[in-house]
C-alpha cells in the first residue's frame, strides 16, 4: 500500500495529462488562483473531487511550478464510523497527509426544519475558514469541478430566473483576508470518475448522516440531479453544449441584455435607451 501511492500520482500526469492534469493547471493560471508565498488549506469532504484535488494540490507543489504551503485539512462535521473509516483509509493509500478536526455540525442542525442543508453547509464554510485561520492560511480550497459550475449556471436560469455562475476564486465576507479557490473549476466529472476507477479508488458518496438514504434512492428528485440528467442529454445531442454553458457567463453581451445588477445598483435597459438610439436609419 505504500507503494501504490506513486502510481496514482503518475497516472494524474501521464493517462489522466490532457484532461486532469492541464485543465487544473490551466484553472489555477487562467483564473490566478494561487500567487507565491501562499499558504492554501486544501478542504477534503472525503469524496473523489476533494481527493483528487488534493493530490494534485500535492503535484503542483512537488513539480515548484509554484511556491505555496499547504495544510490538508478534513472537517468531521459528526461523520458515521464508516465513513470516517474511509476517509483515513483512503488518505493513507493517497499519501496524503490529513489533519482532521472535530465538529458537532450535524447535531446542530438535525432539528432545523427550515432549510437544514443551507444552514448546515455554511455552518461547515465557516468551520473550514476559522481552522484555516488558526493553522496560518489565507486560502481555503475546495473541490468543486466543472459539472458544478454549469449545474449552477442552469440552475440559476431555471429555477432562480437570474444568470450566474460559481465563482473561480472569491473573498471571504466574514473572515477577512480569507479567500476562496476552486482549482477543479475546469475538470469534468467523468474524468473524475475515470481516474478513481482506473486505479480502482473508492470514495464515500454522501457525507451527511441524515441524507444517506435519501442520496441512495431519492436524490433523482433532486434539483441538482435534475440539472445532471438535463446535461447527460445535452452532451448527447451535442458535444459543444457543456462547454457553451461554461463560456456564456465569460462572454455576456451587455447590449443585449434587458437588465442586470451588481447587488448595490441595478440597471434596465431603458435607463439610457434612447441616447443609444442609432444616428442613422440604416437598420431595418
Amino acid at each position: 500500500m505504500c507503494e501504490r501511492y506513486r502510481d496514482i500520482e503518475k497516472s494524474i500526469i501521464t493517462t489522466y495529462r490532457k484532461n486532469i492534469w492541464r485543465k487544473f493547471t490551466k484553472a489555477i493560471s487562467r483564473y490566478q488562483m494561487i500567487k507565491e508565498g501562499d499558504k492554501i488549506a486544501v478542504c477534503i469532504s472525503g469524496g473523489k473531487d476533494s481527493m483528487l484535488m488534493a493530490k494534485c494540490m500535492q503535484e503542483i507543489r512537488r513539480h515548484g511550478i509554484i511556491e505555496f504551503e499547504a495544510e490538508y485539512i478534513v472537517m468531521d462535521p459528526g461523520y458515521n464510523e464508516e465513513n470516517r473509516r474511509m476517509i483515513e483509509h483512503n488518505a493513507e493509500i493517497l499519501n496524503i497527509p490529513v489533519h482532521i478536526f472535530d465538529t458537532e455540525i450535524f447535531n446542530s442542525v438535525v432539528n432545523v426544519d427550515d432549510h437544514p442543508c443551507y444552514l448546515c453547509a455554511r455552518m461547515r464554510r465557516g468551520y473550514l475558514y476559522k481552522e484555516a485561520q488558526r493553522l496560518g492560511c489565507n486560502k481555503i480550497a475546495l473541490g468543486h469541478h466543472f459539472d458544478d459550475v454549469i449545474e449552477t449556471i442552469l440552475m440559476g436560469m431555471l429555477y432562480s430566473a437570474q444568470v450566474q455562475t460559481m465563482m473561480p476564486k472569491l473573498y471571504s465576507t466574514n473572515h477577512p483576508g480569507m479567500e476562496l479557490i476552486r482549482p477543479m473549476y475546469m475538470v469534468k466529472e467523468k474524468d473524475i470518475v475515470a481516474w478513481a476507477a482506473h486505479n480502482d479508488l473508492h470514495f464515500i458518496e454522501c457525507a451527511c448522516r441524515f441524507t444517506e438514504n435519501y442520496t441512495k434512492h431519492g436524490a433523482e428528485n433532486s434539483k441538482r440531479q435534475e440539472m445532471k440528467q438535463l446535461i447527460t442529454q445535452f452532451r448527447n445531442t451535442s458535444r459543444y453544449i457543456d462547454m457553451n454553458i461554461f463560456n456564456s457567463v465569460q462572454n455576456i453581451n451587455l447590449t443585449t441584455i434587458i437588465g442586470y445588477h451588481d447587488n448595490e445598483r441595478s440597471y434596465n435597459f431603458l435607463d439610457d435607451y434612447d441616447e443609444r438610439k442609432p444616428c442613422t436609419d440604416s437598420e431595418t
